[in-house]
Formats: structure tokens, sequence, C-alpha cells
């Protein structure tokens, strides 16, 4: 089955997810959602799979953005895989509504928990349960490999009802805010003007004044910035300093460049 899989990511947890699957599918091409030219899917295309990450209890705008101008043919198998940090919400009911409306049927969507990289809120805990939850995560990216390959419909995965009922209205009343959230970046004496963050922002959210980073509120807070700078020099609010960066282990800053990105 002839599949493509579209990815968005900050930090690297849903880039790794979308590539063990694609392995484990044996015959998709992984294409990044940040830097795709249009989303029409090409002919003899048979099943699409979108992987991002959970932002505030949904999908993040950029995800959001990309299934509202999806274009594929109504036959075509649509799944999707949200990456969150244990509380995937209504996320993926969100997006089946979405594709409805495009006249796609979300056939199948997957919950994988894996490290947070909210560092604002103390980030991805301890190495040990890092560890656990990227094993865990290795090992049902198999088993929706599977479910994938025979093409299976089943309902989306949700949350319990409190998630459904709490998380999705306070999603709804944060999302308009969060592209100005980027007030609470700042750079401390530590920055060396190298351009990481600049660089790895997936929305271009991030320009050069005076040999540091301003933010342009345009922000998704996947805080790759704050995660990839290799000074720790950015900070958000007044805790982060003390706090571990994260990214996925097994991913590299070159993952994430344009470059990295086109080649998947």
């Amino acid at each position: 089955m002839k599949t493509e899989l579209y990815y968005y990511t900050g930090t690297g947890n849903s880039l790794w997810t979308a590539r063990l699957l694609a392995q484990a599918l044996g015959s998709a091409a992984v294409r990044p959602m940040s830097r795709t030219d249009g989303s029409t899917v090409k002919a003899g295309i048979e099943a699409v799979g979108l992987v991002f990450p959970v932002h505030i209890w949904g999908p993040p705008r950029r995800v959001i953005a990309f299934a509202n101008t999806l274009k594929a043919d109504p036959a075509t198998y649509c799944f999707a895989v949200a990456v969150n940090a244990g509380q995937v919400a209504a996320t993926l009911v969100q997006l089946k509504k979405i594709l409805h409306a495009k006249n796609l049927v979300l056939a199948s969507g997957f919950g994988i928990v894996m490290p947070s990289n909210y560092i604002p809120w103390g980030g991805p805990g301890p190495e040990d349960e890092q560890r656990r939850r990227i094993a865990a995560a290795r090992e049902k990216i198999g088993r929706i490999a599977a479910r994938v390959g025979n093409r299976e419909s089943r309902p989306v995965e949700r949350g319990p009802f409190w998630q459904n009922l709490v998380l999705t209205a306070l999603n709804r009343l944060a999302f308009p805010r969060v592209p100005a959230m980027d007030r609470g970046f700042r750079v401390d004496g530590k920055c060396n003007g190298c351009g990481v963050c600049r660089t790895v922002c997936p929305c271009g959210n991030i320009v050069w004044e005076a040999e540091r980073p301003v933010w342009q509120h345009r922000c998704e807070q996947c805080l790759a910035c704050i995660q990839w700078c290799p000074q720790e020099s950015i900070q958000y609010g007044r805790r982060t300093p003390g706090y571990a960066r994260y990214h996925h282990p097994e991913i590299r800053l070159r993952d994430l460049t344009r470059e990295g990105d086109l080649q998947g």
C-alpha cells in the first residue's frame, strides 16, 4: 500500500514517530507539513497519515491549516498519530471533524505518549521515565503499523470524559492566544548569535535584530527554539534556567533543517 506520512515537529518526537512508522509500513514516504509545497496527494497514493504533537490539548495551528487544505481522493485511507505527554484529550476527534468537512474520513487515529517537551511546566521528567515512554511508544508504533497495513477502520483514540470536557474547553480558550505567547521568551547573556533558533523554528517566527532573536508573534509553542539552543540561552519566564532541555535522543539538529526535512 503506497503511503505518505506528513509530520509536524519541534523537538523531534513526531519526526521519530513518523520515521519508525514508515519503516514498519515498508513503503511510506515521510514529508514535513511545514515545508511541503501544497497539500494535494498525488494519484496512486492509497493511504495518508498525519503525525503531529498535541499542543494545549488540541492540534497545532499548522496541522489544522494543513488538514484544511488537504486534497485527496475520498477513497484514500486516512489515519493520524497524535504525539502527547499523556493527555490526548479530544485532539483526534477535532481532526476527524476537519477532515470530514473535506469529504475525507479519518479511518483511525492513535495517541502516542512520549516525553514532554513543554519546559515551562518542568519538561521531560527523569531520564528513566523518558526511556520507558520511548520504549513503549516503539512497541505501539509497531501495532499501529499492523492496523494501518490492514486498513482497519476504528474509533479514534481519545482521553477520558473529563479530558474531553475540561481540556477541550481550555484549548478553545487558549487557542487564540497562542501566537502571542512568544512574549514569554527572552535571551540571556550566553547567546552567541549562532542563529540555531531561527533555523529550527518550523513556522518562521524568529527574525534577527542586533544579532539576537526577536519573536514575531506567530508562535506555535512547539518550543524548538528553547530546546535546541546550544547555549541554553533562551528562557521562557523565570523558571526555565533550572530545567533540563529536551529533544528526542535519536533526532539531530540537521534533521530539522530545510535540507534534512526535504530528505525526510
